[in-house]
């Protein structure tokens, strides 16, 4: 769900805003989900990855964003085991 104030949108969210923020930021490379939780929490990121893994996989889901494992696109309808990236949606 998405706040309109002054034409802008902000996402209530705040993991699900700095999933999309950082593919604004970085529109032509893919991420680690762990990059976010590090630029959010620095010191206690590896508390937020199950919570960021979720929100990345609600997006997904969503067709807002692209996960790939080894470089090719999971199943939206499962979770991924290891390590994924974040790309925007091409």
């Amino acid at each position: 769900m998405f706040i309109q104030e002054r034409n802008q949108y902000i996402e209530p969210n705040p993991l699900r805003q700095a999933i999309l923020e950082m593919i604004r930021m970085r529109p032509n490379t893919s991420f680690c989900p762990s990059e976010v939780v590090r630029w959010m929490y620095p010191q206690a990121w590896r508390v937020f990855m199950e919570d960021v893994r979720k929100e990345m996989m609600c997006l997904y889901q969503e067709g807002l964003i692209n996960v790939t494992q080894k470089g090719v696109s999971i199943d939206p309808a499962e979770n991924p085991k290891g390590p994924v990236r974040i790309s925007r949606k091409k």
